[in-house]
């Protein structure tokens, strides 16, 4: 089998294979943890504190049940494949060994099975993913249809993986943070315009936007339209003059303000972006004001 052919499967084939180029013992062998380092490319740059705790008091109880696999740099040092959070949790669980597959690969193949094997096994995030496939194809000289065949997903996945690399840092990190999905930061792609896309992604954290909700904004975009006068339809600017962009609601939303205003004796204002989000103030100058608006909502509660 070739080696090509064993990565694509995953890393039961390069454990379980005999005939694969990477050579190593098939019998589980007891290594210090102290002789033990990390993979340095090593995809997954966080690991949830939370989940290690969990997998470490399971350890503590029943021990570590799949090997990892390292490989043997000398006598007393190993870095690991595959198995990180398996080592990990056991630091954390106190064990001073654990049980593992010992491999000899080259330097190389050795990155290779590591980000191959994390990829398909791990729960990384998208951006933490895309950076692993695009470390593959820088190392290795690999197009995206030669990837997919190494790590078993299709072109157009690998695809939309490294597309998110394009996105502005800030988006990233945002990405990368779980504040927003793959489905936001795809509808910001369609958006050429860094300084929207930016914009945009601000305004899902203070508005917590749908998909749904941004990909109307960005084909709004697509078709011309301005950002400001899209989130923000009442104004707009032209030739240097404030004028008023009448929408579909807002001749109602001036009825209602006038009807608040009256019903408060105050002068309440809203505000309402294009997707129908916005805020009513109902303003007061003193404490006695403010009470008075305060017994008229209580009032209104008793009928």
């Amino acid at each position: 089998m070739s080696k090509k052919n064993a990565l694509g499967r995953g890393l039961d084939a390069l454990i379980t294979m005999e005939d694969t180029e990477t050579q190593g013992t098939s019998s589980i062998n007891e290594v210090e943890l102290s002789k033990i380092t990390p993979n340095p490319d090593q995809p997954r740059r966080v690991f949830d504190e939370e989940a290690l705790e969990e997998l470490a008091t399971s350890i503590r109880k029943i021990g570590v049940i799949q090997p990892i696999t390292l490989r043997k740099i000398d006598d007393d040092t190993y870095q690991i494949i595959a198995g990180e959070r398996r080592f990990r949790a056991s630091q954390i669980a106190g064990l001073t060994s654990i049980p593992a597959y010992i491999k000899t690969a080259e330097d190389d193949d050795l990155m290779e099975m590591a980000l191959v094997e994390n990829i398909q096994r791990e729960d990384l995030n998208s951006i933490e993913i895309a950076l692993a496939y695009q470390n593959l194809i820088e190392t290795f000289s690999l197009t995206q249809e030669q990837l997919s065949e190494r790590v078993g997903k299709k072109r157009a996945t690998i695809a939309n993986y490294l597309r998110l690399l394009k996105l502005p840092a800030e988006v990233q990190m945002g990405v990368k943070d779980k504040k927003i999905d793959m489905g936001h930061a795809r509808a910001l792609l369609t958006i050429n315009d860094p300084v929207s896309q930016l914009a945009i992604y601000n305004l899902i954290l203070q508005e917590d936007l749908s998909v749904r909700n941004v990909e109307s904004i960005a084909k709004d975009i697509s078709e011309g339209r301005d950002l400001d006068e899209i989130l923000h339809p009442k104004q707009s600017k032209k030739d240097g003059k404030s004028s008023k962009s009448k929408s579909n609601y807002s001749d109602d939303f001036d009825v209602l303000e006038k009807h608040l205003s009256a019903y408060f004796k105050t002068s309440v204002k809203f505000s309402c972006n294009k997707l129908g989000k916005g805020k009513i103030t109902i303003p007061f100058t003193s404490t006695d004001e403010l009470e008075r608006i305060i017994g008229i909502f209580d009032q209104l509660n008793k009928r």
